[in-house]
């Protein structure tokens, strides 16, 4: 009598594990920002070089929006940012105004940062969701100044060493450095804060320490 031929039972097989998803940096984004700034003005410069600066203090928030564009090589990332910033920065002191190195009178200055933009490099490096980086480049800021309650001397008059009562231009260049961190909430989503140095006008009549958090939102993975 034959035995009956005995069959072995199909063993499951396991699914393939999926490799881990590798958070990536690269794309281009459009972001928002907000957050405070101080500093100091010096304006006296604007007026003419003539005339010796006073300092005095800067401060004011600000909220603005960024675009930009990086890639991501290993943990480094390279990229290039633009914002602008919208804020009511002011400042004002009183004190003695010297043309040529000799004072003609007294007078109170005051000055209103309204704009802040900066075009920067970006590097950075990349740890997962997290980027550590340091960032510099241009910038440009709209700020005015005024001269009021004068005692000693005219504003306005057009004479040699009568200054405007009203700083002549309003859009003034200069640099931008700073450092930051960024968070990759999602593989689209990050949130970043940041510091941003900024030194602007003829003879670096502005200097500002802007401290901002901001959200960017990431095309292109």
């Amino acid at each position: 009598m034959e035995a009956e031929p005995i069959y072995s039972q199909p063993q499951p097989v396991a699914a393939p594990i999926p490799p881990p998803v590798r958070y990536t940096w690269t794309g281009i984004y459009f972001g928002a920002n907000a957050g405070y700034g101080f500093g100091q003005f010096a304006p006296g410069s604007l007026y003419s070089s003539d005339y010796s600066a006073f300092n005095y203090s800067a401060n004011g928030g600000l909220i603005g929006l960024t675009a930009g564009a990086q890639i991501q090589n290993g943990h480094t990332v390279i990229g290039f940012e633009a914002d602008i910033d919208w804020t009511n920065t002011k400042g004002s002191a009183s004190g003695t105004i010297n043309f040529n190195g000799s004072p003609i009178g007294t007078t109170t200055l005051s000055s209103t940062l309204s704009s802040i933009s900066t075009l920067r490099t970006r590097l950075g490096y990349a740890h997962e969701n997290w980027l550590f980086f340091v960032t510099g480049g241009v910038a440009a800021t709209n700020q005015t100044s005024t001269l009021s309650r004068s005692v000693g001397f005219v504003c306005g008059t057009g004479a040699f060493n009568s200054p405007p009562c009203s700083s002549p231009t309003e859009l003034h260049l200069g640099l931008s450095a700073g450092a930051g961190i960024e968070y990759g909430i999602t593989t689209n989503l990050s949130a970043k804060g940041e510091w941003i140095w900024l030194g602007a006008g003829a003879g670096n009549t502005l200097w500002e320490n802007m401290f901002r958090a901001g959200l960017n939102w990431r095309f292109g993975m």
